[in-house]
């Protein structure tokens, strides 16, 4: 392995090659890069560079170290640097103060470094600790406890790696707390301050989002309560874009591990949170809940998606997703390019059987959104397993819908106990269109009586002259005890066959 000439012996080498004192230059001293030793159990930054076994290396994702993934060993997220030529260091950030706070945030601004080459990034400290990396003069410092006192410095670097000494510090003390971790604010108007956010989350906080584009991998773990739950919100123009995926996939999705899922907005044992008003394109998956219940989506837009565009998944039951727009899904694969998915397929409760050994993503609510042109899979794809649903007021264009993986009605019911009330669906071509709405009963183990006791009323259905009825049942037999239920109240026109395959309930 090649390694530098450590700077501390660079005097002792420039004497050997100087002219003699009276012709020698005065050169100012090389600023020595020190960066702390790489350990197994510390928490990296995006950013953050150490050294390990004599080579400086840089943190490309965020996560916890563990013994195994050592820099060398994981290119995922370590990038080697070198200092190159320049050992110039850049001059200290001056005006470092302190823009706004709350009771458990912190938001900063400098003015900017000067370097010879180019300053790249600063390093954001709190105390004696780096805390973050900007590449603009801002920063916010979320998750403090309230009625702190907080003395925060910054640091200039540029691209060899040179760091500059630390600006004047500027202290400031979070203001108490409104009652139990409630009610406070956190304003972000960068990927790296979303990240921060969302890691430090707390109970009753809001995180709003202002306009712009947010690119990165966005993923929050922290939970909310029922008294006190938290809130993601932006307008429509706070875009979330994810360019992933990228690194070595575990078998069971998990966030960290050295990969980015590529989802747009990922919750992970995160229950309780409302998603309001901003919007989530161009990422392999939508917005994915696991094992994260009473999560609520409400006026979101999501477009220009992979896979599918909002998935309920590992038992996030007691959710609602409603008055959003859901459309261009399923670009990549489009048999997997569902709208809304709740729960998971049979096959893939290995994974995603947290309860029992089944994704019970149970009584989910899907009310008032409009879902479609161009999603190019099930408009809402009900997986065996979920029961006691409710599908209602809602608006499906199935045109672009592809076909593929039997995709080819606007919702598919392998749940039970599902309400489906109130909806508007049209076809008009292109696509592939069979019927408006199916249930088909999938074995599964654990066992559960997939594909019955669901209720259509009050449906309007234009098939367009291509589907054959506008909701068709695949078995009475499998549902005995438990049929399904079609009321008269269901109208259908441009069907190929008419309103349905069994008898109608007045």
């Amino acid at each position: 392995m090649r390694r530098l000439t450590p700077l501390v012996l660079l005097p002792a080498l420039l004497a050997l090659s100087a002219p003699p004192p009276a012709q020698a230059a005065a050169a100012p001293a090389a600023v020595a890069v020190a960066y702390p030793a790489w350990q197994a159990g510390t928490a990296y930054r995006t950013g953050d560079r150490v050294t390990h076994d004599g080579a400086d290396y840089e943190c490309l994702q965020a996560h916890t170290a563990l013994t195994g993934w050592e820099p060398a060993a994981t290119p995922a997220l370590w990038k080697k640097v070198t200092g190159g030529g320049d050992t110039a260091a850049p001059t200290a950030p001056t005006g470092l103060r302190v823009t706004a706070t709350t009771a458990d945030s912190v938001s900063l601004a400098w003015t900017a470094a000067a370097d010879d080459v180019g300053v790249t990034g600063y390093l954001v400290h709190r105390g004696a600790v780096q805390i973050g990396t900007a590449t603009s003069t801002t920063y916010t410092d979320a998750g403090l406890p309230p009625a702190t006192s907080v003395t925060y410095t910054v640091k200039a670097r540029d691209a060899a790696g040179n760091v500059s000494p630390a600006g004047a510090a500027v202290t400031v003390v979070t203001p108490p707390d409104d009652g139990g971790g409630t009610g406070t604010t956190v304003d972000v108007s960068t990927s790296a301050q979303l990240i921060t956010a969302l890691a430090g989350a707390r109970p009753g906080q809001t995180i709003r989002l202002a306009a712009g584009e947010y690119r990165g991998a966005f993923v929050a773990r922290r939970a909310g309560t029922a008294a006190a739950p938290i809130t993601l919100t932006g307008p429509a123009d706070a875009v979330l874009v994810n360019d992933g995926p990228s690194g070595t996939a575990p078998s069971c999705p998990t966030p960290g591990l050295g990969w980015d899922s590529g989802y747009g907005l990922w919750l992970y044992d995160a229950p309780y949170w409302n998603l309001t008003g901003f919007t989530v394109k161009e990422s392999k998956k939508g917005i994915v809940l696991d094992n994260s219940h009473h999560v609520t989506i409400d006026g979101v837009h999501v477009h220009h998606i992979d896979d599918e565009g909002v998935h309920f998944r590992r038992s996030s039951a007691d959710g609602v997703i409603r008055n959003s727009r859901i459309t261009h899904t399923g670009l990549v694969q489009p048999g997997y390019g569902e709208g809304v998915y709740l729960g998971s397929a049979g096959s893939n409760w290995s994974c995603h059987g947290n309860s029992g050994g089944a994704d019970r993503s149970d009584r989910v609510k899907v009310l008032n959104n409009v879902i479609g042109p161009n999603v190019a899979a099930e408009h809402v794809d009900v997986k065996e397993g979920t029961s006691g649903g409710l599908i209602q007021g809602n608006t499906f264009n199935g045109s672009g819908i592809s076909g593929q993986n039997s995709a080819d009605s606007w919702i598919d019911v392998k749940g039970s106990g599902y309400l489906i009330d109130g909806n508007i669906g049209t076809f008009a071509a292109p696509g592939t269109f069979a019927n408006g709405y199916e249930t088909h009963n999938p074995a599964t183990t654990p066992s559960f009586q997939n594909g019955c006791g669901n209720v259509w009323r009050n449906n309007r259905s234009d098939l367009g002259g291509a589907g054959a009825y506008a909701i068709k049942v695949t078995s009475t037999s499998k549902c005995a005890g438990n049929l399904n239920v079609v009321h008269a109240s269901n109208t259908v026109t441009g069907a190929r066959t008419g309103l349905t395959n069994i008898p109608v309930t007045p």
